[in-house]
């Protein structure tokens, strides 16, 4: 991408998982999320959860006249900053970013505990595209059986290892590519995860459908 080209959106996230997430949800689940096309662009920070919440307003300030909005995700769990709520921490980075010259027009998404959680919904889709559609028990009943996913829970409490152990029990190969997939595919009307809300609200409101 040219590096003058004007951009209605810069993210910063914490690994090539959350790039691929996003990617895919920008590019064919628009219409689900209720948001026109855009231009954006999503950086990589290599220090991770720690470098997002630390680095964000310096990576981000040569954007700030290119870019309209601006968009920092990161996981609460090893973010460094664990003995802090969630809120605490996305206040934290929001007013640093406010106060280098993004007011009013940049949102922190801190992810409780991971990325991974967005995964867990009911979707048939999450069976398909992780390989396990068709095999006996039902992914969700193995977990159980595993220990890995708590009876009456609606997500596991640990769901990044969920994750790694059905694949490794497929034999498939972990890889960003599967988020994209899982991105493009899995009923966003399903995912209930507080971020993920949060996250689908403030897109609707910067970057509508219709444009009023």
């Amino acid at each position: 991408m040219n590096t003058t080209t004007k951009l209605d959106l810069i993210m910063l996230v914490p690994g090539k998982d959350e790039r691929e997430t996003f990617e895919g949800l920008f590019s064919s689940r628009r219409e689900s999320l209720g948001i026109r096309a855009i231009c954006h662009q999503i950086l990589v920070h290599p220090r991770r959860d720690p470098g997002c919440f630390n680095e964000a307003p310096d990576i981000l300030q040569p954007f700030q006249n290119r870019a309209r909005y601006s968009l920092i995700v990161l996981d609460h769990e090893g973010s460094g900053q664990e003995n802090r709520s969630v809120k605490e921490v996305a206040a934290d980075l929001k007013g640093r970013m406010e106060k280098s010259g993004w007011l009013r027009r940049t949102e922190v998404l801190v992810l409780q505990p991971e990325l991974e959680n967005w995964v867990w919904s009911d979707s048939p889709e999450v069976d398909q595209t992780i390989g396990w559609q068709g095999r006996n028990p039902p992914l969700r009943q193995w977990l159980l059986n595993q220990g890995h996913w708590q009876p009456g829970s609606t997500k596991p409490c640990r769901p990044k290892e969920c994750l790694q152990a059905a694949l490794w029990e497929v034999r498939m190969k972990r890889s960003s590519a599967i988020y994209r997939q899982l991105a493009n595919t899995v009923g966003l009307s399903r995912c209930q995860d507080k971020s993920f809300l949060a996250f689908r609200k403030t897109v609707r409101k910067w970057f509508p459908a219709t444009e009023e």
